[in-house]
């Protein structure tokens, strides 16, 4: 269960039909010692780089018959050590499974060419794989494309 705080907690035990307002519900979590801790909202930093349209060849068709036909990228970010951190993955279409990660404390095109790299490392260096992605920065940027162009 997710940290409640005092409108939570008034909120759960009204339904039960126990009165308690908000105010009334802090006073008792102040005796009490309780404190709600709330995770700081995550916001992206503005690229810094101008975007590149890439034309989508891949058009849906997540259904691929072979491993090392189609990699998809995508980075999240998770709330670790009190800061956020960036995870990049790299799944194979074939097996929808990560081959590759990478993490970070900054989003960035050298998270997503970290996992990218370690990807083609692991998987034998392969040839005429498709990669597709959500066409973030990271991924559309000058470095990630030449980086990406050197696997041909």
């Amino acid at each position: 269960m997710a940290p409640a705080g005092s409108r939570s907690i008034a909120a759960m035990v009204s339904r039960d039909d126990v009165d308690l307002s908000r105010y009334r519900a802090m006073r008792l979590m102040k005796e009490l010692g309780l404190v709600s801790f709330q995770l700081p909202k995550h916001a992206y930093k503005k690229a810094l780089q101008p975007h590149a349209t890439i034309p989508n060849k891949l058009n849906r068709q997540f259904n691929v018959s072979a491993p090392n036909q189609a990699w998809c990228g995508d980075v999240t970010y998770i709330w670790a050590r009190k800061q956020w951190s960036y995870l990049a993955l790299v799944i194979d279409l074939f097996s929808r499974k990560p081959i590759s990660w990478a993490l970070s404390r900054s989003p960035d095109s050298n998270l997503t060419k970290q996992a990218l790299n370690m990807a083609y490392e692991l998987r034998g260096r392969p040839q005429g794989v498709m990669f597709h992605s959500d066409q973030s920065s990271y991924f559309t940027s000058i470095s990630f494309r030449e980086n990406l162009g050197g696997y041909r």
